[in-house]
């Protein structure tokens, strides 16, 4: 059974592809001209995608067509230059174009995660006996499509976090703000410095007041909630044992791609007609 449903993993795949370098099959420079013959991406990113849903470590995953050294290899490669924020911005242009984001309304919360393995992302989770974890600050527009995300210890306070979050936002939205955005925050915003940054870029505030009981089904703020849930329904973000920034931001960013694309998926097939349309809401 795949990883991640064919209808899914196919236009996920076609655009990663469009972004890779051209690579040949055989190593031009190797001295004696008998190189072994290049694992395909397409067989190396099947893998990568199982390691994703799974959490599974690269030896477990590994199989006879791509060695765990090479997935490795490959991930280090495309985590250094950024394939991840393409693949992503890509998924957010699409549905800009064919759905439309709600970009006047934005919603950022931070979610703590597992690290057993420390690392650049890793620091004593609060939540979990001082054990390893990692959390991630998302923003979100008014449906829950993620923006922009980055990552950090467990141990830091969401507050300062919220510039780099709406500055992560902004590079993959590629600065398309609309005249007037309203930012809903939990009460772990609600302090100076997040209303002074709020200002500063000219968004209107709408934070839950500390010492006051507010759901979070009251007003716009459930959606990033929701979107914390569908990420943390990925292993490798749930439980991240990778310790380099580069790669767990390329996790991230991929998880954020495929969370984006499955809703892309699902409004459109109310809205458009094509050859391989799914009948079902469900993915297959």
């Amino acid at each position: 059974m795949p990883a991640i449903p064919s209808s899914l993993l196919e236009p996920v795949w076609v655009q990663f592809d469009a972004l890779l370098p051209a690579r040949p099959e055989f190593d031009p420079t190797h001295p004696l001209g008998c190189h072994r013959r290049r694992v395909p991406d397409r067989v190396v990113f099947a893998h990568v995608v199982d390691a994703l849903v799974h959490g599974s470590g690269y030896e477990r995953i590994a199989t006879e067509a791509c060695s765990d050294r090479t997935i490795r290899r490959r991930l280090r490669a495309w985590a250094e230059v950024g394939l991840g924020e393409q693949l992503h911005a890509l998924a957010l242009a699409a549905y800009d174009r064919m759905i439309g984001l709600d970009l006047a309304d934005v919603s950022v919360d931070g979610a703590i995660t597992k690290a057993p393995c420390g690392g650049e992302r890793a620091g004593r989770s609060p939540v979990d006996r001082g054990k390893g974890g990692m959390k991630r600050s998302t923003g979100t527009d008014g449906d829950g499509i993620p923006l922009g995300l980055i990552g950090t210890s467990a141990n830091r306070h969401d507050s300062p976090l919220l510039r780099g979050t709406l500055e992560a936002s902004s590079r993959q939205l590629h600065h398309r703000w609309p005249e007037q955005v309203t930012a809903h925050l939990d009460r772990a915003y609600d302090n100076g410095p997040s209303r002074d940054l709020l200002a500063e870029l000219g968004f209107d505030a709408d934070i839950a007041r500390k010492g006051i009981p507010a759901p979070v089904q009251v007003g716009k703020r459930w959606v990033v909630e929701r979107t914390n849930s569908w990420m943390n329904g990925f292993g490798k973000i749930r439980r991240c044992t990778d310790r380099s920034a580069s790669i767990i931001d390329f996790y991230l960013y991929l998880a954020a791609a495929f969370v984006t694309v499955r809703q892309l998926i699902r409004r459109a097939r109310a809205l458009y007609r094509w050859d391989t349309r799914l009948t079902t809401r469900r993915l297959k």
